[in-house]
């Protein structure tokens, strides 16, 4: 899984090594320049100071590698791994000009993916008894965004669409300017059929009205059942049979999940999985 999503996403996950890289060293790392040569080699290891699901070993070594090839990665915990408190993650061993210079964005990188792992893994366990699946959504940091929806997929979680590039997301303001559900679908096959164009449709839909006209349209790949509660979700999923999957959206939190996964909605998507996350606290030593 975590090799698929860096072939999948390599130009742009290799693009952001190389602009992150560049914004903290720029003309170069004049501390570790002023005090080590080139040829001076040391070891570092990625130490645990709380429990975690590890992610963003696979990136670190991007990292690294992309920087400076002649690193050397020991790995201890792979991506998806829950580790403890104290666990070494990996040893890197090589210039230390080079592994003082990465040592900050694989740090940043691991701490938030961790967070983001760590969390998606909490909050799939609770649904765990139910068929619903977890989502992550566009709230993510920008230019960090492929890091975190990799994070998710490390925690068990979703991809959803990974930006407005690849899928249609009719919501209430497509809808509203459109004129409603009807109008609106029929625009947007028209558009792909037009423009030879296959990427999947899914249409937000507020009320059991909406719902229902979506019926008409089999070729939707999930119908989103925007800010309803429970009571409404409920009839919502019956009404719609298992003909085309359903997602719960909107407002969406620990402590209403259980709940809203019992449905029987196929999906539920959080923002929270990105934006609420906290890091996951840990550090590079010397050994």
């Amino acid at each position: 899984m975590n090799k698929s999503f860096y072939s999948q996403y390599a130009s742009f996950l290799d693009h952001f090594i190389l602009e992150a890289l560049h914004e903290d060293i720029q003309d170069g790392d004049f501390s570790s320049l002023a005090s080590f040569s080139k040829k001076t080699e040391g070891k570092l290891v990625l130490k645990l100071k709380e429990s975690a699901i590890i992610a963003g070993v696979d990136l670190a070594e991007k990292i690294y590698f992309q920087y400076d090839n002649s690193i050397r990665l020991s790995i201890y915990a792979e991506d998806g791994v829950l580790a403890r408190a104290g666990d070494t993650v990996f040893s890197v061993e090589g210039s230390v000009q080079s592994l003082l210079a990465t040592e900050r964005l694989v740090l940043n990188c691991m701490q938030r993916m961790s967070g983001i792992a760590t969390l998606t893994h909490s909050l799939v366990q609770k649904v765990a008894h139910t068929p619903c699946k977890l989502l992550d959504t566009r709230k993510t940091t920008p230019n960090f965004r492929y890091p975190e929806k990799w994070a998710v997929l490390i925690g068990g979680g979703e991809n959803h669409r990974m930006g407005l590039f690849d899928m249609i997301m009719l919501k209430d303001n497509h809808v509203d300017f459109c004129g409603g559900i009807e109008p609106t679908l029929n625009k947007a096959f028209k558009y792909l059929n037009d423009n030879s164009l296959q990427i999947p449709v899914i249409v937000e839909t507020r009320s059991l009205k909406e719902v229902k006209e979506c019926l008409s349209f089999p070729q939707l790949h999930r119908i989103l059942l925007d800010n309803m509660s429970i009571e409404l979700l409920q009839e919502a999923v019956a009404l719609v049979d298992g003909k085309i999957p359903t997602e719960a959206s909107g407002n969406i939190t620990e402590k209403n999940l259980v709940a809203i996964a019992e449905t029987g909605v196929n999906y539920a998507s959080l923002g929270a999985l990105t934006h609420s996350a906290q890091n996951i606290d840990m550090s590079l030593v010397t050994v």
